[in-house]
């Protein structure tokens, strides 16, 4: 029996994968083929990695684990949006969600923390709290599930959590998600939201490139310290600052989140403030209106109102796209369907 406690390879970025082997006393290049056989051809056991020697194959058995989710609960909307809930080792749950957009692509929504320390009042995740950060292998394995379900063009992590929160583990999946033997996905395909937590905004930009989005909300300190705690700690000047910072490509601009809520952010003053917050920034706006559930006095505001509230900004040369909601009837905003299946748990008769 080993003394070591087996190490899952889904955990580890080629270099640490590389330092794994070394450790076993095999040569660093194995790192290379174990990504291909982990990512490229889905293996799920170490014996069918054919072009590892059977003594490898062995001391892998024996030394390493390779972790892999299969959804608990998956709801589909007529619209195509599908929505997977995850069983972690440890008993918690995640979501993630496959979206289909415009033309043949798809994005998926992937999750970085097990409820979220965020607490903004429109978020039904915040309700939660947070549990735990998610590994990078739980990252990562989120994105093998569900592109083995549904093929999808880009990645958000934008679903439970706050990314920048676990930044550790999202650098990581990163790492992985962009390795040419792993997933090899471009950084121009994955997007990172964050609430803007400033400090780690900047490490961020320092460590690895991501497209960046930004819930931004409101338009005043008032208003987005009482939607988003975390604007008590940065609030909007020093945000838009760290904005400003963040090292872009060319052609790259920041993406602001800006969910319409009737009668608290959706004002024609409104959009006249967000302009000024975003002028000589890269920048693009997305409007979502409101996604209504149960628990909570928000509503979004009519057509008439968000169609004002973007054309405002479109005569202004602000790129600004409605996001249309998806998944109106399978519990799509973040932590619906974990929400109702953990109250219908509850409601079980116990053992």
């Amino acid at each position: 029996m080993s003394q070591h406690s087996p190490v899952n390879l889904k955990e580890l970025n080629t270099a640490e994968l590389e330092r794994f082997l070394l450790d076993l006393g095999q040569k660093p290049f194995r790192a290379r083929q174990l990504m291909r056989w982990l990512y490229r051809q889905g293996a799920e056991s170490f014996a069918e990695m054919t072009d590892l020697s059977k003594e490898l194959r062995a001391l892998l058995e024996e030394r390493a684990i390779i972790s892999r989710l299969t959804p608990e609960a998956v709801e589909t909307d007529p619209d195509g949006t599908r929505k997977y809930l995850f069983r972690l080792a440890d008993g918690q749950t995640v979501e993630t969600v496959h979206i289909p957009m415009e033309g043949e692509r798809a994005t998926l929504c992937a999750s970085t923390q097990v409820g979220c320390a965020m607490g903004c009042s429109f978020c039904l995740t915040g309700g939660f709290g947070l549990v735990r950060n998610l590994t990078a292998g739980e990252i990562v394995n989120q994105v093998l599930a569900v592109g083995g379900d549904r093929p999808f063009h880009n990645i958000v992590l934008m679903g439970m959590g706050e990314p920048l929160h676990n930044l550790d583990n999202v650098v990581r999946a990163l790492q992985i998600l962009y390795d040419a033997d792993g997933l090899g996905l471009g950084p121009r395909r994955v997007t990172l939201s964050t609430s803007g937590l400033v400090p780690e905004m900047e490490e961020l930009g320092r460590r690895i490139r991501v497209n960046l989005a930004v819930s931004l909300n409101a338009t005043t300190d008032a208003v987005r310290d009482q939607l988003m705690p975390v604007n008590r700690r940065y609030p909007l000047e020093q945000l838009m600052a760290a904005c400003r910072d963040f090292p872009l490509q060319p052609r790259q601009r920041i993406t602001f989140e800006y969910i319409l809520i009737a009668g608290v952010n959706d004002s024609p003053q409104d959009a006249k403030r967000l302009v000024r917050l975003l002028h000589g920034l890269k920048a693009k706006v997305n409007l979502i209106p409101f996604n209504e559930h149960e628990g909570t006095a928000f509503r979004a505001p009519d057509g008439a109102t968000i169609e004002a509230f973007q054309t405002y900004l479109l005569d202004r040369n602000i790129v600004a796209i409605r996001r249309s909601s998806k998944g109106q009837s399978i519990s799509a905003a973040c932590g619906q369907l974990k929400g109702k299946l953990e109250k219908k748990q509850a409601l079980l008769p116990g053992p």
